[in-house]
């Protein structure tokens, strides 16, 4: 009878299952009250014992902006350009927003080592908390732009307004693809964050945020160059965002050189991002298995 209720027993009991959740990207969004937790640590700890505190995420921006106004503009010579202030600074936030996403994503599993080990939750919730983060600091700084493009006169159509969202959809999935799979890197390799300071460094100048399309475009007349050059999602991103606050605050908005049909490879490059973001996911689901051993 024991041996009978014995094995009654075993056959209604579900399958074994891995002791990790394996729910991916999923499991964050049904987690979202930790999620919420982990946001407001990472935003405590960022600014722990410091006098400023979010301030800083407004004043290194603000002094950024200000150089590339002065040096670029004035030294070098392209302050003729009309609004070359909106170009700079509606290029600056997506740039700046992806740089710190990269940098916070790659180290976002390895400085919370303790609760990969301890806590039984999707470890896609490290990276996504980076990006949620930098969200965070950029949403107000997007508001500051609207007021000093709406007080230029910005006048936007609807082809600017999809831009925008364009420009904003592609930061967020390449920097969330980005993010996830090199946070699994750096677990195995620690020289990623080197690597990510390096194409931080190389997405300022590989993008027409400091200067203009227009100058690519001259000096490549449409060649192979050009083209490679416009596979960035990043560049993309930057003259989307520019099609939507800068180029409606020209008195002549054609004189805002971009490149032919950038709503289409807005729409091709936000597919390929998604892509992206299904192919980190890859990476990391398969990486994260060592996690713990490794760190």
């Amino acid at each position: 009878m024991s041996t009978v209720g014995t094995r009654a027993d075993e056959q209604s009991l579900p399958p074994l299952q891995p002791p990790g959740d394996s729910t991916g990207l999923f499991g964050v969004f049904r987690r979202r009250y930790l999620l919420k937790l982990l946001v407001q640590k990472e935003l405590r700890v960022r600014y722990q014992a410091s006098f400023l505190g979010l301030l800083w995420s407004y004043i290194k921006p603000l002094i950024r902006f200000l150089t590339y106004l002065i040096v670029i503009g004035y030294v070098i010579g392209l302050k003729d350009l009309e609004g070359y202030p909106y170009h700079i600074f509606s290029g600056m936030i997506i740039v700046t927003a992806f740089s710190e996403t990269l940098r916070a994503g790659t180290r976002s599993v390895t400085k919370n080592k303790s609760l990969v080990r301890k806590m039984n939750v999707p470890r896609e919730m490290f990276p996504m908390a980076s990006v949620l983060v930098t969200a965070y600091h950029v949403v107000p700084q997007f508001v500051v732009l609207l007021i000093a493009v709406w007080l230029a006169g910005w006048h936007p159509d609807g082809p600017a307004l999809v831009a925008g969202v364009l420009s904003v959809a592609i930061l967020v999935t390449f920097s969330l693809a980005v993010a996830l799979a090199f946070s699994a890197f750096n677990v195995y390799y620690r020289d990623s964050e080197n690597f990510t300071e390096t194409i931080a460094h190389l997405v300022t100048w590989s993008t027409p945020m400091i200067y203009t399309f227009e100058m690519i475009a001259d000096r490549t007349n449409g060649n192979w160059i050009e083209q490679v050059y416009l596979l960035n999602p990043v560049a993309i991103a930057v003259m989307l965002s520019q099609r939507c606050f800068w180029v409606p605050t020209l008195e002549d908005p054609a004189t805002g050189v971009q490149p032919d049909n950038l709503q289409l490879r807005g729409v091709l490059m936000l597919v390929a991002c998604l892509a992206f973001v299904w192919l980190a996911q890859r990476i990391f689901s398969r990486l994260e298995s060592g996690f713990a051993e490794h760190l």
